[in-house]
């Protein structure tokens, strides 16, 4: 009979290793891209967001704590769509042209220049969002990526946050620590706790 409680034990400690992974080998990158976004938001821009299954949790996830707020302090709401929540956008752009242009006919609609593309894909191969990072390079948008171990979409970014694992439960992990990462960075870039409080 499989032993449950050790099936549990060793779940949770398989996350550990990629864990620390991040923290030593993406601070930086994640840096960068909170960077990128915090200037496109200061200059009038916003962030869009796309990603499929999980991933589009994430994506949704993401734009929630930069609109509303990821801590308890007052901040305006800063601008960011996740591309991933209209269905009858979703539905309609997938009948009439195929699921691959789902998002890239939303950039197509809301990117403009000076805004940041962030695509999620633990494959890095997913068409869909291949295809949104092509719709925002037409109309010069920057592209983060956050992706496991690569694929299509790491060429096409401007950035890329790279988890070295084909787990998809233990990217999507990592995935969600880095989104809280880069959240409490950009509303800290664009409105530093000591100016919040004056």
């Amino acid at each position: 009979m499989l032993n449950m409680e050790k099936i549990a034990r060793d779940e949770l400690q398989s996350g550990v290793a990629l864990r620390e992974y991040a923290a030593k080998e993406l601070a930086a990158p994640v840096t960068k891209a909170a960077a990128m976004i915090a200037a496109a938001i200061r200059n009038g821009g916003k962030v869009l967001l796309c990603g499929n299954g999980g991933s589009a949790a994430d994506a949704q996830h993401y734009a929630t704590e930069l609109v509303a707020r990821l801590y308890q302090r007052e901040r305006p709401a800063m601008a960011a769509i996740a591309l991933t929540t209209d269905t009858s956008v979703l539905t309609a752009v997938a009948n009439d042209y195929g699921f691959e242009k789902v998002f890239a006919r939303q950039v197509e609609a809301l990117g403009k220049k000076g805004d940041v593309l962030l695509g999620l894909s633990t494959s890095g191969n997913s068409a869909n969002v291949i295809c949104a990072i092509t719709a925002a390079r037409n109309r010069g948008l920057q592209v983060i990526s956050f992706v496991g171990q690569g694929g299509k979409l790491a060429a096409l970014s401007d950035l890329v946050l790279s988890v070295p694992s084909d787990n998809t439960m233990r990217i999507q992990e990592i995935h969600l620590a880095l989104g809280h990462v880069l959240c409490k960075l950009v509303e800290e870039m664009v409105f530093p706790a000591e100016e919040a409080k004056a």
